[in-house]
């Protein structure tokens, strides 16, 4: 008796991400959930240097940015609630002096310059089409940070807009790293503020787009976990008690999906490796200076120094 449907996964044959593999992932809070098992794991990655951007245009924007290292200065910054804050970033960058938030944006702009040009996989969740214009500056922005709804102008991106933008975001890589792989998804957290026929058209759109430009030949992907969320897991006890967020226990579900398609087998077995070592790093014993618990410590200490013989990028 089947109890669910499920989507025909297959390992991916090519680009197969491993443990010398660079991955950056870039967007909406679903690249956050995947990036921390990248980091749990011990995975090179590097995951949403200016917070969780939720749409094409801003992703794009500080892609490009950051590629041409073109850095922020005073004008872009702006002051609210006793912060300064910059339109195109997440407020987890906010600051209470612009001299600091200059410095870390524009930290920002440099790590992310550096990991992008030597960056093998680079993986975009996107979350949403609908967008807010700024009116003043006439600037489609990242983040609102709680000003004045008046200030803005809300739209939805056409599916020619979001192409364009994924587009544009291809082609300016593999200008500066021709080798790097793509892999795009669409967020499975519904954005029922915006109403929920229009996220229907958001989520819609943004599929629409990926898949003018999904192509396995140039190395640009698709993964579905916008369509595991909605099909496979298709029952609330697998969201957050907002209704909205996947779980944890979801986000496990995914995540094994994803290892299966994207891992090297000799990568999963790398990552198990490491998940023991993490395991035995929690593990609180009865009595810490026991004979016994200091052998404990000594193999698990030769364990970590094996692991980073063949992988020195590795710590814990």
């Amino acid at each position: 008796m089947k109890l669910q449907t499920q989507i025909p996964l297959k390992p991916q044959q090519h680009n197969q991400i491993d443990y010398n593999s660079k991955i950056v992932l870039i967007g909406s809070c679903f690249s956050e959930n995947i990036g921390n098992k990248f980091h749990y794991n011990k995975v090179q990655s590097l995951v949403n240097p200016f917070g969780i951007l939720f749409h094409p245009l801003a992703i794009e924007n500080l892609i490009t940015r950051s590629i041409n290292k073109a850095y922020y200065t005073e004008e872009d910054l702006h002051f609210h609630n006793e912060q300064w804050f910059c339109l195109d970033a997440h407020s987890k960058l906010n600051q209470t002096s612009k001299e600091e938030l200059l410095k870390v944006i524009n930290t920002q702009i440099d790590e992310t310059h550096h990991q992008l040009i030597n960056a093998s996989h680079v993986v975009i969740t996107l979350g949403t089409s609908w967008v807010y214009r700024h009116i003043a500056s006439d600037t489609t922005v990242a983040n609102c940070h709680k000003l004045p709804q008046k200030q803005f102008l809300k739209e939805l991106l056409t599916v020619d807009q979001i192409t364009e933008s994924l587009d544009a975001i291809v082609t300016l890589l593999r200008s500066v790293n021709p080798k790097v792989a793509f892999l795009f998804t669409v967020s499975p957290v519904r954005h029922i503020k915006d109403g929920f026929v229009e996220n229907t058209r958001s989520k819609a759109h943004l599929l629409s787009a990926i898949h003018e430009v999904v192509e396995p030949r140039k190395h640009i992907y698709y993964f579905p976990s916008y369509e595991i969320m909605m099909d496979e897991l298709r029952d609330y006890r697998f969201y957050n008690t907002d209704m909205l967020h996947p779980n944890e226990v979801a986000i496990d579900y995914i995540w094994e999906k994803f290892k299966a398609v994207w891992l090297s087998e000799e990568a999963l077995k790398t990552s198990k490796f490491v998940a023991e070592i993490q395991a035995k790093k929690t593990h609180r014993p009865f009595n810490p200076n026991s004979e016994t618990h200091q052998q404990f410590l000594t193999k698990l200490q030769s364990e970590i120094e094996e692991l980073q013989t063949k992988h020195p990028h590795i710590s814990f």
